[in-house]
């Protein structure tokens, strides 16, 4: 069963959504405070994070900063529920590190089916993904470069996957948004350039002339295939 940490200052959308989400088979655990959030989720150990942006006690943007700076807790997606719709405070989120932004009001089964994507795994191969000093291993989740382990959020791991998985081939904003957040969002082609600028930060050595995600003017994104280093 996944657990889901809920953290939601609106009691009444906060009792809203534990009823649905647990009738719908998921564990619920949360808070109506920001306060010591991070450590709430560092002891609940939740599957996914739901998290409210204005909250008394402590700002969800600084909470959900302090789970991706946490060795613990950088991997488990984050969907925040906010009021604050316009594309700069989208742009923001995504920036920090969530999986998806949702704006209030919504619906109730939309949310659902979103949390339910974060939790869509495909059958991973046993082999490796490899390029160069890079290695994605799809079985542990893990994304290493060189003798260093890269921490990567699940959205960061999944585009990149889905691009070393198919090396060569350019991908435009709509195909890459299409396949690796679904059909079932509401973000934009700009949240693909904010994904890519993070994973350039992480995988490249020098992130301004990158080697592995190369960009192609007027479309989109391609993955470079490097020959592995020989000791």
């Amino acid at each position: 069963m996944k657990k889901i940490l809920l953290i939601e200052d609106d009691s009444d959308l906060f009792a809203l959504l534990k009823y649905n989400l647990e009738k719908e088979g998921f564990q619920m655990a949360g808070a109506q405070t920001g306060k010591g959030a991070v450590e709430l989720c560092r002891r609940e150990k939740p599957d996914l994070i739901l998290l409210d942006i204005m909250l008394p006690a402590s700002d969800g943007l600084e909470i959900c900063k302090g789970i991706r700076a946490h060795p613990d807790l950088a991997h488990i997606p984050v969907i925040f529920l906010t009021a604050r719709a316009s594309e700069t405070d989208r742009i923001v989120g995504l920036e920090l590190g969530a999986n998806d932004y949702i704006v209030k009001p919504f619906f109730v089964r939309e949310l659902i089916a979103r949390i339910k994507i974060q939790f869509r795994q495909p059958s991973p191969p046993a082999r490796p993904l490899k390029s160069g000093g890079l290695e994605l291993d799809r079985t542990a989740c893990r994304v290493t470069l060189g003798a260093d382990t890269l921490s990567l959020t699940a959205t960061e791991f999944k585009l990149l996957e889905f691009l070393m998985a198919r090396p060569g081939i350019v991908f435009s904003r709509e195909q890459l948004l299409d396949s690796v957040w679904g059909h079932d969002r509401t973000v934009t082609d700009r949240t693909v350039d904010v994904y890519i600028l993070r994973l350039r930060q992480k995988i490249e050595s020098d992130p301004a002339n990158p080697t592995f995600i190369r960009s192609v003017r007027g479309f989109g994104y391609c993955f470079n295939e490097v020959p592995q280093t020989v000791a």
